[in-house]
Formats: structure tokens, sequence, C-alpha cells
């Protein structure tokens, strides 16, 4: 297949720039078996069964941009992909020139940063002195807005850019069908009787990656690091045993779900993963979908497409153009059901 069939037209003004005014005021594009239905997030428990399990992604973003100087002066910006260990990282580095290795970065007037290496488009660096990577990013860093978001984080953003139930540092963009609830709506699925579960994938930066190969074969997918609690498992088991669904809640939550059951049965474990899911997998695991909506020729538009069916979701994203839904990480959610083939 070719990336220019995962292309479509939106207008500028459907990107949303802000969160709506309270969590869950969103709108929801329901995709099944009976067709394409508009709804409201709060029509979600209605839309859902009893024994279903919804499994959210519990990643926490990362406060993960840094500006600072080189050595010899020059501006740089820093944004950490994925922390190693207390004091190492691997990070996106912008500047007029490359760093060297074993050249010296000052970061937000106050770290100071050796250059290692590199390790493919990432340099791996190391955050000196005694204070954890996590806390420094914490107290220096910038929350680390999507390219497409045109305005500096602010207060909003530190509140409404997590999830409710973000726990897990490690993400540098959320897992965003995770931002439309709050606790009153998990309150209300849970006396409803769909279980909760919980997996971990730290969202890397590039899932903002357009494909850039002509043909989808071509595309080298990013890795990003997964956890899936044995606990989940059990809750996934329990729901099938009564007739219940597995509804992923974001492509984050179904890609660590459908990579831990890379080898037919789903197991509890962590690893890393670089899954790329197109028209024609099969998924093992994941029974419905809720997203939000993806950019044009992206891995997770493709993702998808294969979940849903292509025809049935580009017919979907020309609805939602048509009916002006609200796009991309602040935007409207869908409810994708899996096609049955």
């Amino acid at each position: 297949m070719r990336t220019a069939e995962f292309d479509f037209d939106l207008p500028q003004h459907l990107i949303a720039q802000h969160p709506p005014a309270q969590r869950g005021a969103s709108r929801l594009l329901h995709v099944g078996g009976a067709g394409i239905a508009d709804h409201q997030f709060a029509d979600l428990p209605a839309l859902l069964r009893p024994h279903d399990v919804l499994v959210l992604n519990d990643t926490r973003v990362l406060k993960a941009r840094l500006f600072g100087q080189k050595e010899t002066g020059g501006q740089i910006e820093v944004m950490v992909e994925r922390i190693l260990d207390n004091h190492e990282v691997l990070a996106q580095v912008r500047a007029s020139k490359t760093p060297k290795t074993g050249s010296q970065l000052l970061l937000a007037d106050a770290i100071p940063v050796t250059v290692l290496g590199r390790e493919g488009e990432f340099f791996h660096l190391r955050f000196e002195g005694d204070t954890p990577v996590v806390d420094l990013l914490e107290r220096h860093g910038k929350l680390p807005l999507p390219p497409y978001i045109t305005h500096t984080a602010g207060d909003e953003d530190e509140e409404r850019y997590q999830t409710v139930f973000a726990r897990e540092q490690g993400a540098v963009a959320a897992p965003t069908a995770g931002l439309h609830f709050d606790e009153a709506m998990l309150q209300t699925l849970r006396d409803k009787d769909v279980n909760l579960g919980y997996v971990t994938l730290h969202v890397g930066a590039g899932t903002f990656q357009p494909v850039r190969a002509e043909k989808i074969k071509d595309h080298i997918m990013h890795s990003e690091r997964y956890t899936v609690p044995q606990a989940t498992v059990d809750a996934i088991a329990r729901a099938q045993a009564h007739g219940g669904r597995v509804v992923g809640v974001g492509t984050t939550s179904l890609r660590a779900l459908e990579s831990a059951a890379a080898n037919g049965a789903l197991q509890a474990g962590s690893g890393d993963t670089n899954i790329f899911i197109t028209p024609g997998y099969r998924f093992r695991v994941v029974d419905v979908l809720l997203t939000n909506f993806h950019l044009p020729r992206s891995t997770l538009l493709m993702l998808v497409c294969a979940f849903g069916g292509p025809e049935q979701m580009f017919a979907a994203y020309r609805h939602a153009v048509a009916q002006e839904y609200r796009f991309f990480s602040y935007g409207d959610a869908m409810l994708i059901e899996k096609e049955q083939k």
C-alpha cells in the first residue's frame, strides 16, 4: 500500500488548539456495524456493555522540553525522548550546528549536560550532578505540546494535557483518548459493571511524524516502552469469560496489548515495541477502540483503518470534517467497532 492512500484534506480551523471547557465536554462519533452515528462523549456508558473491560494508558507526560546553550554560546533546544536511568536520556537536539560527542551543554541555566554520542536520530545525553533526571525535568522543563498546537504550554495545558489517571512518568506526548475522562465518568462506568484495566506505554515524539516513505512497508517505526500488568491480563480474561469486550482507550493502549500478544496469547510483561499496524493486520486482543482523530499520512491513521476498515474509516473522517468535529489531541473522539471479516 502507498502512503498517499492515507491522506485527506483537513481545514486548519478544525485543529483544536485548546481543550473543551470541561473534560468530557466533547463529541463522540460512533463507527460500527450500524454505520456512523453522532453522539456526545457523555453517551459513552450507553454504548458500552456490562462486563466490557476498558483499558487505559496510565503514562504521565514529562516536562521534556529544555532550552539552553552550547559551550560556544549557541542556542540549543533539547526534547527528552526516553529516560534511560537516573542520569542518562535519549533526546532530540535542535541547534544551528550539531553538538559533538564529549561537548558540554548548559540547560535552563542550571543543568550541566554531557553529550555521550548518537543513537540513530537521538542524542545520548548525561545529566550531571546528583539530582535524578525526572526531578530536573519537573523543576526546569516545559510541557511538550504537539507541533500542530501553536501556543506555548500554559497553566491550562499543565492540567489538561495529562489524564486524570496518569501516574507512570515517561511520555513526551499524552495518550489523548484518555484526556476525555474525568473521575465522574470513570465512576459511572464502574457502576455499570464496566471494568477498568491499565497498561503503560510511554508515548514518543515519533507519534507525530508523518510517514515519508512512498510505500508504507518501507517506513521504519519508532520504538516505545510498554508494560502490561498481570492484573490487566486477568481483567481481560474475566471480561472475555463473561462475554465482555476489550475496549482499548487510545491507539497506545491497543499497541501495548497487541504487542503483549505477539506470540498468540496475551501475556503480562514489559518490553520495547515498534509494532506497525496497517490494513491486513489480525487483531488478537482489542474489540473496540476509543480514539481521537489522527493526522493525515500517519501511522495512527493507518492503524485505525486496519481496525475499522479503510472504506468505513474514510467515510467517518469525511463525515467528521463535514460536521466540523474537532481534530487531534484536544479534539473530539471516535468509538470504533472492529471490522468483521
